[in-house]
């Protein structure tokens, strides 16, 4: 029921869900669309549609990931958490509504920069949709977690500054607006951000590799890494009195 409850009042929030949905599909088009005919970007091997159609859905999926940070901070200043504390609900049912809901826009902003890529002529096999798909789904794990540490230690007013710009610098040094160099520190410093990961998932479409073993390691350390202090947020903050 509380599943249920969180999934349509997340829905029903027009402007949140616009937004969250419109920004990310407005920069593809403004970058994407002028370089729709370039095939091979930054030696990627991929063009540059495919290339920012995962980069901006990237960039929309975190977003999702992480405002359900911003939903919780809201409603612990509002003393829902409290009311729902004295509830039978458990926290492990509380952690699994959050991380449904912010999945479920997650999924929506994926589905949409999908639909946007192929305006600009992204093609892939039907695997390739799949496998790639598959590969963003869970790198967006670890993020979920950070939403729900955030929504527990930040209030509502340092909660949305603190996502949006986490947001961008994940964004940044991840590779969303530009092709991360081959070598260098940019390079050493990306690949132990999941950002990074989640932007590499785009080379599964194109029947590339996925993530090496380092990506596999890198993502597994952040989930266990962010769930332990998203853990560590609710318990501490539920015990106040």
């Amino acid at each position: 029921m509380y599943t249920r409850y969180e999934l349509l009042r997340t829905l029903r929030n027009r402007r949140f869900f616009f937004l969250s949905l419109g920004f990310p599909l407005v920069l593809y088009f403004l970058i994407a669309g002028p370089q729709r005919n370039v095939h091979d970007i930054g030696g990627t091997g991929l063009s540059a549609p495919l290339y920012y159609m995962i980069g901006l859905a990237s960039f929309g999926t975190m977003g999702a990931m992480l405002s359900s940070g911003a939903r919780i901070a809201a409603e612990r200043a509002v003393g829902w958490n409290r009311q729902l504390r004295i509830s039978p609900l458990s926290p492990r049912a509380y952690f699994r509504t959050k991380v449904i809901t912010a999945y479920l826009m997650a999924l929506i902003s994926m589905l949409a920069l999908f639909a946007a890529g192929a305006s600009l002529g992204v093609s892939l096999s039907a695997s390739g949709w799949l496998k790639m798909s598959g590969l963003m789904l869970v790198g967006l794990i670890p993020f979920a977690a950070l939403g729900i540490a955030v929504g527990h230690v930040l209030t509502p007013d340092s909660a949305g500054p603190a996502v949006g710009g986490g947001i961008s610098l994940l964004a940044f040094l991840g590779g969303v607006w530009f092709p991360i160099p081959a070598h260098g520190f940019l390079h050493d410093l990306a690949q132990y951000l999941p950002s990074y990961w989640l932007v590499k998932a785009s080379h599964v479409g194109v029947g590339g590799p996925g993530w090496s073993t380092m990506g596999w390691v890198v993502m597994a350390a952040w989930t266990v890494l962010l769930s332990r202090l998203a853990a560590r947020a609710y318990r501490r903050d539920t015990g106040r009195v």
